[in-house]
């Protein structure tokens, strides 16, 4: 898709009326112990509660941070939004070792749907209580002239330090402070918990085939209406009070009903449902 996405879409299944970004990581599938395989169900965010009414009936359960230093204040360095026809992506498919992860790509067994703190580079090797949560953090500061480029990773510098932290200082080559996004995906494994297999391997695998976990990457195309971004990054705003629907804020928001009204058509038409017995794309030819 090539120029400003935010000016292309109808809708938008974001609870920010004016984000139209496009934001995509890996499906996640359980392999069994006979080999087939099913893909593992998200649901939403737990924090999402407290800017939705009925939460709970969101479809998806990848929620978007864009944060100007941290989880506890938005500090004082002027941060750039993102130009129209911005994109990037952070990690790659063919890591496979733990050394060659990339500081803010991890995992938390979740023990309740409210677990934040532990993290790992690897998959969990056990069975969580509540799901497992992918985090990917992408980095923050840009070359300020390059929407792109060829890797679409060489117009950006990492200087990530993991967590929701505030990202080290940009270097020369890479002088904008852009806003620190951050995915959160909530995948519900424990509807396989009865299935783990008995001689206690890891049976989660990336659609990609990655069964480490080390491989995990998020694509990002910008897609914001207008200023809008960049009015948030003005702001002191903080979270919800940002905007949410019955409250007045910087950004306009819409109704759980308005975001699961709008939805992409399939055209692939391959089946990832039910128990498969391969990973979709492994039989199709280039």
């Amino acid at each position: 898709m090539e120029g400003d996405i935010g000016e292309q879409g109808s809708c938008t299944t974001c609870a920010y009326t004016e984000d139209f970004s496009n934001y995509w990581t890996a499906a996640l599938y359980f392999r069994h112990e006979n080999g087939s395989y099913k893909r593992v169900p998200i649901y939403p965010n737990a924090q999402l509660g407290y800017q939705a009414q009925n939460a709970t009936d969101i479809r998806g359960g990848m929620t978007i941070y864009y944060t100007q230093k941290d989880f506890d204040g938005n500090g004082d360095q002027y941060i750039t939004a993102f130009p129209p026809g911005f994109r990037m992506t952070v990690g790659s498919p063919t890591t496979n070792t733990r050394n060659g992860s990339v500081p803010g790509l991890r995992y938390t067994c979740l023990q309740t749907i409210l677990t934040r703190g532990y993290e790992t580079p690897d998959f969990p090797k056990e069975p969580c209580p509540a799901g497992i949560m992918a985090i990917h953090h992408f980095p923050a500061c840009w070359d300020g002239k390059n929407v792109d480029s060829p890797d679409h990773q060489s117009h950006m510098y990492n200087t990530n330090v993991g967590g929701f932290r505030e990202a080290k200082p940009c270097p020369a080559s890479h002088p904008v402070r852009v806003p620190q996004v951050a995915y959160e995906t909530m995948w519900n494994t424990t509807v396989f918990k009865d299935m783990w297999p008995k001689d206690g391997s890891q049976p989660f695998v990336w659609s990609f085939s990655d069964s480490k976990g080390y491989g995990t990457h998020g694509d990002y195309l910008f897609g914001w209406k207008g200023d809008a971004l960049q009015r948030a990054m003005n702001d002191s705003c903080m979270f919800h009070d940002c905007g949410s629907p019955g409250m007045q804020g910087i950004l306009k928001t819409q109704t759980v009903a308005e975001m699961n009204a709008c939805a992409v058509k399939d055209f692939i038409g391959e089946e990832t449902e039910g128990w498969l017995n391969e990973l979709p794309g492994q039989s199709m030819s280039m």
